[in-house]
């Protein structure tokens, strides 16, 4: 089979206008604007309209990306969308977001894999067009964290932001694009970080409301110790596929969890600070949306040009991570 190669054509973001401070967040819960910084990185967060639903960030960031690839919705194949905060059960909110769009004739469904959904649906959309199946697809990682956030809890409501970022992928010239993918999860770790109730587990109910059992629960050291490890683990592995060293990144596109995990990851990857992606001082963690918007971002600031190697690494709760390697 003639495995045809794929990449970026267009890449788009979507952020709200609402912004929470850490000093917003100091009249909350018992916390501080230096206490935040120093052991996140986190200044501030943006937080969707009380009308603004996942598929409506979605669409913002999926009509930059359309124009940026210079196509209309009406050529995509399939939508993926990756996100833990869908519009509601189903329908998905990849077909709401068809919907919005008119992209007629694409096929459509969201994607959980929660900080490292992004990654996934790359590698899903990826292997659609390589093997010929569709031409172009788009892929986007949206979430509404903040409907899922417990503002009592000083420990977890610090860390998480709204948005949404999106990317066109298609046929790209031989020797461009993206050259290898790692994916991994651990099911063994999925009490770390999870949201409980609402499911099958624990379906909604009074009960489960009064517990808070239906917001963000996670046991941030464990979690902690887990992203150290797995994010070098997870992309000096999509580097080996690739048949690339180290020494070749130009650019790195981490998830936007903690400044910590970044520092530790560029750190295992001998990479300087002007090498690596970063913006969660000013979004916080957005999940799946985390990597297409600092990849937007990227391109927003002309910090990409063609040839360049770059590696996209995250991870989330299931446990799950991903890492792929890139050349624009």
């Amino acid at each position: 089979m003639n495995i045809i190669p794929v990449g970026v054509l267009g890449a788009g973001k979507y952020v709200p206008e609402r912004i929470l401070t850490n000093h917003d967040l100091e009249q909350m819960v018992d916390t501080n604007d230096e206490w935040i910084v120093s052991r996140t990185g986190i200044r501030e967060r943006r937080l969707a309209a009380e009308e603004e639903a996942t598929s409506d960030l979605a669409l913002h960031a999926s009509k930059i990306a359309l124009e940026q690839a210079g196509i209309t919705a009406e050529q995509l194949d399939l939508i993926i969308v990756a996100t833990v905060t869908p519009d509601m059960y189903f329908p998905s909110t990849a077909c709401m977001l068809q919907e919005k769009l008119g992209a007629k004739k694409a096929a459509a469904f969201d994607l959980s894999a929660a900080c490292s959904g992004f990654i996934y649906g790359l590698a899903n959309a990826s292997n659609f067009i390589a093997t010929g199946i569709y031409k172009h697809v788009l892929v986007v990682g949206a979430e509404c964290l903040s409907r899922i956030t417990d503002y009592t809890d000083r420990n977890t409501c610090i860390l998480f932001g709204d948005g949404a970022g999106a990317v066109v992928l298609g046929e790209v010239p031989e020797g461009r694009g993206f050259k290898s993918f790692e994916l991994g999860a651990d099911g063994s770790g999925g009490e770390l970080l999870h949201v409980r109730g609402g499911g099958s587990l624990v379906p909604s109910s009074v009960e489960s409301v009064e517990a808070r059992q239906h917001y963000i629960y996670m046991a941030g050291s464990e979690v902690f110790k887990f992203a150290v490890r797995i994010m070098g683990n997870a992309a000096e592995e999509a580097l080996r596929k690739a048949g690339m060293d180290k020494s070749e990144i130009d650019l790195l596109v981490p998830h936007q969890a903690n400044k910590r995990i970044i520092q530790s990851a560029l750190s295992r990857l001998e990479l300087s600070e002007d090498k690596c992606m970063v913006n969660l001082d000013r979004y916080g963690n957005m999940s799946a949306a985390s990597i297409p918007v600092a990849l937007a971002e990227a391109v927003e600031e002309g910090r990409l040009n063609e040839g360049d190697r770059v590696v996209l690494v995250g991870f989330g709760g299931g446990l799950t991570w991903g890492a792929t390697v890139l050349v624009w």
